[in-house]
């Protein structure tokens, strides 16, 4: 078990955010088709735990405490960068529109982070102001987190579970 400090469930979140904002920033900068691509499914895989942990624990926790079209806009969200997340595993670097797809899933990453970050009215700060119990959060979405990574470890990438999009939307 790794020692440290366990954090708020806020605090872990933010902490997520800033190792994929640096993991694109390594992407943006690497060279040579291999490094790319080992960036891009660290960045695959890291979505992939954040997006689960917050649908699976802190979504769920944020539910009536959190302006609802806030919530809906992180699913669909989520659900977009889903979309280019399993293009991107499908993929590699020497396709036409990789580090296209790379950059657009970047965009949307930061878009989303911007909406949950805002100071006093985005879904964090929200969150925090409704009183949530954040370290027991924390603690729970460590747990899951540490479990999810063990499971990609061992069997890659799942296929991405859409919120908001049914099978019937993507194949018409």
């Amino acid at each position: 078990m790794p020692d440290y400090k366990p954090k708020d469930a806020i605090a872990l979140l933010k902490a997520d955010h800033r190792s994929v904002e640096d993991l694109f920033e390594q992407f943006e900068k690497s060279s040579g088709d291999g490094k790319k691509q080992k960036l891009a499914l660290q960045i695959c895989a890291e979505l992939t735990v954040h997006a689960k942990i917050e649908e699976e624990i802190f979504y769920p926790a944020c539910e009536g405490k959190v302006e609802e079209d806030l919530m809906r806009e992180a699913y669909v969200e989520h659900d977009g960068a889903k979309v280019l997340i399993a293009e991107i595993e499908g993929g590699e670097p020497s396709d036409e529109y990789y580090d296209a797809k790379v950059k657009v899933l970047q965009e949307q990453i930061e878009h989303h982070v911007e909406e949950e970050e805002q100071r006093l009215e985005g879904m964090f700060a929200q969150a925090r102001k409704a009183g949530l119990d954040m370290d027991a959060l924390g603690s729970e979405l460590a747990a899951r987190k540490e479990q999810l990574m063990t499971e990609i470890q061992a069997t890659g990438l799942p296929k991405p579970e859409l919120a908001t999009l049914t099978e019937t939307t993507i194949s018409s």
